[in-house]
């Protein structure tokens, strides 16, 4: 474990495994203010770049991410999860270009979350699990009737 002391925060790093945390410690009040990506882990068969921006809208919707929340670097988080740094590049665009962060030339990369895009998220995520379910029912030779019948008794539970 490693602590750099910058300012008015702590940033402790931790190695684990393949990945290392990265948190940041506000002094004052004792908050998270860096995204972490402590539980990513890297699927085969799906490119790494789509894979980061997934996280982070996994985190919109839980509420672990907020507006304001601190993005870590893009050369610290190619290292930490050790891939090339364009890889994270390409995350980032896709998820400034859906207004969902805000970079700004030699300063620090942020959430730039409203209500009408937080919506948005959870929509577009609850729209792809569906469909992921929905498929892979259809390929279980479910039919329609089993399949919400099988909803249903989870709905309950």
């Amino acid at each position: 474990m490693f602590y750099l002391l910058t300012g008015k925060c702590i940033t402790v790093i931790i190695q684990l495994n393949r990945i290392t945390q990265l948190i940041q410690f506000e002094f004052m009040k004792g908050e998270f203010i860096m995204i972490s990506f402590e539980e990513f882990i890297i699927e085969e068969g799906i490119p790494i770049y789509l894979q980061v921006v997934r996280h982070v809208k996994r985190g919109i919707v839980s509420g672990s991410i907020q507006n304001g929340d601190e993005v870590p670097s893009r050369r610290v988080l190619s290292a930490l999860l050790g891939v090339n740094p364009n890889t994270i590049q390409k995350a980032y665009r896709m998820l400034e270009d859906e207004g969902l962060m805000e970079s700004h030339s030699g300063a620090k990369s942020c959430m730039a979350l409203d209500d009408a895009h937080i919506a948005a998220v959870c929509r577009e995520m609850l729209d792809s699990d569906a469909k992921n379910v929905v498929t892979a029912m259809k390929q279980m030779g479910l039919s329609k009737e089993e399949a919400l019948a099988l909803i249903e008794n989870y709905w309950e539970d």
